[in-house]
């Protein structure tokens, strides 16, 4: 598998996860943080690891 492809998939499925917490646990009470705060960060993490692999993709690197 290539970096682009990898990292395709990794920020898809970070994406993915913190969409579900950004959207399901609006109740659930952290002591620490809140968890659709760690939903959203997942979220922009995700978007960017996206777009490193659509970037790497376009750029041919392995």
């Amino acid at each position: 598998m290539s970096k682009a492809r990898a990292h395709l998939v990794e920020g898809v499925v970070t994406f993915v996860i913190g969409l579900g917490l950004w959207l399901f646990t609006g109740d659930v009470a952290v002591p620490v943080v809140t968890l659709t705060k760690v939903g959203i960060v997942m979220m922009c993490v995700g978007g960017v690891l996206v777009a490193s692999g659509l970037w790497q993709a376009a750029r041919g690197r392995n």
